[in-house]
């Protein structure tokens, strides 16, 4: 059995926690790309979020997880079933795409051995379908071949994976938290591609020793009886799932002033950033944020963050080096 290290056990990389906890909270901000060299909890990060996710209720048997909303959209399996839909509860999953993953593992295929056997085309969900829902991670975004890269951008864009296989079309829902993984040593992505992620968080080893002799500890302890260490982080696991689930409340309620509005369009001006997703991107996390620390109200320091998240991998030039102006502008400068 293989065990997920605790989410409240990783040492420091507070803005990576955040950013991962915004889009559970709010899944429309588009996802994170978590940026940095080896060693930095990246991968680790991602992978925790499995243990804080609240339980969802799904259609029995269907292979997208889909909801029994009938105002949600839903695969071509539920909507051949009989209605009422019998249903179930289970956790969200954190569905993987491995380095070397083909594209039919991924958007799904034609199952060959049963339209030989039966004559009817059967087609096969791939990892999309298995995502809908929850959260799609990839390990070294940076290394998957262009063709998945337009793939994925494709159904992030639109939510719905659609199929073509020896004349069978299949479409599903697709929805997902994209949480995507690089180390910039092995090679950048493509601009429209890192626009799509809608924060990007760059994480540095930590200088502090005592953070580092910690690190080191907890792994240890992790790696000698994972079972006992789970159960001794489950009680803050559980207060970072109940904070979740409070946030999602609030954040319906949340305002943001038109001053912090105008402040937030323009900040997006001065940096001179390509379209209007910045913008959309910026609001949607100030406001959960707010929602975050139990606020009704968006705060100036509330938008600064978000700035910080939503801005750096979309500047023009050099989009992870930010100059000492660039800092200014993110900063928001005199208030």
């Amino acid at each position: 059995m293989r065990h997920t290290y605790p989410f409240s056990a990783i040492v420091g990389q507070d803005n990576l926690k955040k950013a991962l906890l915004l889009n559970i909270i709010n899944p429309t901000i588009g996802g994170v790309l978590i940026r940095g060299e080896k060693g930095t909890a990246k991968s680790t990060a991602a992978r925790a979020l499995s243990n804080q996710l609240p339980a969802i209720t799904v259609i029995k048997g269907c292979p997208c997880g889909c909801s029994p909303n009938l105002d949600e959209p839903h695969c071509p399996y539920c909507m051949s079933l009989p209605q009422p839909w019998e249903t179930e509860k289970r956790l969200v999953k954190v569905v993987e795409i491995p380095i070397g993953a083909t594209e039919d593992r991924v958007v799904g295929s034609l199952n060959l051995e049963s339209a030989l056997k039966t004559g009817q085309r059967k087609f096969e969900p791939g990892l999309l379908a298995e995502a809908h829902r929850g959260i799609l991670y990839v390990d070294e975004v940076n290394l998957l071949p262009d063709h998945l890269v337009d793939v994925l951008l494709d159904v992030a864009a639109m939510g719905v994976n659609t199929v073509e296989r020896e004349g069978v079309s299949f479409s599903h829902p697709s929805k997902f938290v994209l949480v995507g993984t690089m180390n910039p040593e092995e090679g950048e992505l493509r601009p429209q591609f890192l626009d799509r992620f809608g924060l990007c968080v760059e994480v540095v080893g930590l200088d502090d020793p005592n953070l580092r002799l910690s690190i080191v500890k907890r792994r240890a302890a992790f790696d000698a009886d994972p079972v006992s260490f789970i159960a001794q982080w489950r009680q803050a696991d559980q207060a970072v799932t109940e904070q979740i689930q409070k946030a999602r409340i609030i954040g319906q309620n949340v305002s943001i002033s038109e001053a912090l509005l105008e402040k937030l369009v323009t900040t997006a001006i001065d940096f001179q950033v390509d379209g209007h997703r910045s913008d959309i991107v910026m609001f949607k996390a100030a406001k959960t944020l707010a929602a975050l620390a139990d606020r009704t109200e968006v705060t100036y320091e509330d938008l600064e963050q978000a700035a910080q998240l939503a801005l750096p991998h979309r500047l023009r030039r050099q989009p992870f080096e930010i100059s000492q102006e660039n800092k200014r502008v993110i900063q928001f400068g005199a208030r």
